[in-house]
């Protein structure tokens, strides 16, 4: 086997590996660049059906990665739907993500009956891609107890749509909203929060 066939063997292996994964940017992303090799590597040995099904499938993921980098932060594409915390919904969908959950947010505890909780879905479209639950806590202090992805929305950070808002908190007086404790790759800093302890805290604007 020479190297050119090896090309070929990997570009074909990258393909089967984006294939499965979870997460859709980085499928998008894996299957781009494994055609990208299976275009150079069928054009170096003159398989031009071949070239040609690997462009097209380049021009789709491209236009795809595209769509989904340029509305990630677009609060067109995704809806922040509050929910009551005895909502059937809310409860099917964290016994759907149980198991997911205990992974990320390992000190998370679900008791629907706890009193001052908020409960808060990230939608696109009709498809839920996130969960945040908080409680109160004295000196205006909004606990956030669940901050959850889902898996195909790992890449992306749809929680940042509850923070943004920041009226979800402030009209019921909080000041500021701290992480939960323990969570599993904290994405905080990107929005905003700043680091206090082993959490991260953002400080809302005061109303008037």
């Amino acid at each position: 086997m020479n190297w050119l066939e090896l090309v070929g063997w990997a570009g074909s292996a990258l393909l089967v590996w984006s294939l499965l994964q979870t997460r859709i940017l980085r499928l998008r992303a894996l299957n781009l660049l494994g055609c990208l090799i299976l275009i150079g590597y069928n054009a170096a040995v003159h398989v031009w059906p071949m070239v040609g099904l690997n462009v097209v499938l380049a021009v789709i993921n491209v236009w795809y990665l595209r769509k989904m980098l340029a509305t990630r932060h677009d609060a067109q594409t995704y809806e922040v739907v509050e929910v009551g915390t005895g909502d059937a919904f809310l409860a099917h969908t964290l016994r759907v993500h149980a198991a997911d959950i205990a992974r990320f947010n390992p000190d998370f505890r679900w008791d629907p009956a706890a009193a001052d909780r908020s409960a808060f879905l990230v939608v696109r479209a009709d498809e839920v891609v996130g969960v945040v639950v908080s409680h109160a806590e004295a000196g205006g202090v909004a606990q956030i107890d669940l901050d959850y992805v889902t898996p195909p929305f790992r890449d992306f950070t749809p929680g940042e749509f509850v923070y943004r808002r920041s009226r979800l908190f402030t009209d019921r007086g909080f000041r500021r909203v701290v992480s939960p404790r323990g969570m599993v790759a904290p994405y905080y800093h990107r929005l905003g929060f700043r680091p206090e302890g082993d959490a991260y805290v953002l400080d809302l604007p005061a109303t008037a």
